[in-house]
Order: structure tokens, then sequence, then C-alpha cells
């Protein structure tokens, strides 16, 4: 049993959460008053919705954290669930949540998870022509010939 399956197991016992599917349609989540919390995307990691105040309030000390992922300008939290520890923050911030959603106004639609999103926006790869002429497929043709010989089968002469 991973460590996301004893935090969901955990979760699922709470009188105010309820489960049901996440609105990202991947994974398992948890619901309070009709709002997404938690929900579980891998065995290996949660995203927490924590809300914009209380993630400003606990910035300092998330940072500190290994397990905790921030996404700039998200409300919400990748929490990485490796070992027991890493479940007991995640419960200590889910109970958080609860209370920061319960001090917020109902807003039903809050913004979709990080999952949609990537930390770092990925990187574009340059076009070939706009390599500098080393850096060009087929340019070292002696080396395709040494490793052409290092393989079992061989290779074609260049």
């Amino acid at each position: 049993m991973t460590a996301a399956h004893r935090a969901m197991d955990q979760l699922e016992s709470w009188p105010n959460l309820v489960s049901g599917p996440p609105r990202c349609a991947v994974g398992q989540a948890l619901f309070a008053a009709e709002c997404e919390v938690v929900h579980f995307h891998s065995g290996f990691a949660a995203d927490l919705h924590l809300t914009h105040p209380a993630i400003e309030r606990l910035r300092p000390e998330l940072r500190h954290s290994s397990a905790i992922r921030l996404k700039p300008g998200s409300a919400w939290v990748t929490v990485l669930l490796d070992c027991d520890a890493d479940v007991d923050l995640l419960l200590t911030l889910v109970s958080m949540a609860l209370k920061a959603q319960a001090l917020s106004p109902p807003n039903h639609s809050s913004a979709p998870c990080t999952w949609y999103r990537p930390a770092v926006p990925p990187q574009r790869m340059p076009e070939p022509s706009a390599l500098p002429p080393a850096a060009r497929p087929g340019v070292f043709p002696a080396a395709r010939r040494v490793v052409g010989r290092l393989l079992a089968h061989g290779a074609r002469p260049v």
C-alpha cells in the first residue's frame, strides 16, 4: 500500500469529506460542501486546494518542505507522498484547507488543479537549421562509425 493510499484511507474516514471523481477526471478526489479539497493523481502525490490566502500565510514554511511543490499563481499545492511523515503533513494541510475554505466565500468553480499545468513551461526545441554546425545531426560520421563498431550487430559503412 502506497503512502497516497494510506492518506486516502484516513481522509475518507473524516465525516466532512466525500469521495468522488475529480474535475480533471484523473484519479480520485475528496470534496467538502461540493468543493474539491484534495485529490490523488498517482500513488505518490496529492494535489491540495489550500486557497491563495492560506498559501501566502504559510509560504515561508511551505518553501522549506521537500515534500511540497508550489505553483506560481495557483491555489493548489502538490504534496509528494514518500513516507508516513508526508502523509501526516498532508493530513495537517487538509485540515488547514478545510478551515481556509470555510472562512472564504463559497466558490464552487475554483480553479482547476495543477495537473493541467506543469510547474515549468515546456521548452521549445530549436529547429535543426538553427543549431550550430557542430550540433547538427550527421556532422560526425567518424563518431557514428565508432559507435557502430561498438554495437553487437555491427554498422554499415558511412
